[in-house]
């Protein structure tokens, strides 16, 4: 495992060290979880994003999202 340094506000190590305390945890592992949390959200940022740039993938409307997660035709309901 690599070893990074960082500087912190007092206010951040306070509030870390209250995390860890609550949760019996260590600062640092309280930390690489606040990082991994970070990559995995800026991960799906990143695929939404390249979703919305790509011409090929659709847009479609909250309507028809509904319809379609419902197996309903769009634009339409049944019964």
């Amino acid at each position: 495992m690599s070893v990074v340094t960082t500087r912190l506000t007092p206010e951040v190590v306070q509030a870390l060290d209250q995390i860890a305390e609550e949760r019996h945890r260590s600062r640092a592992e309280v930390v690489r979880e606040a990082i991994d949390l970070y990559l995995e959200e800026w991960a799906d940022y990143s695929i939404a994003l390249d979703r919305l740039r790509d011409p090929a993938d659709p847009i479609i409307s909250l309507a028809e999202l509904r319809a379609e997660v419902a197996g309903q035709p769009v634009g339409g309901s049944e019964g």
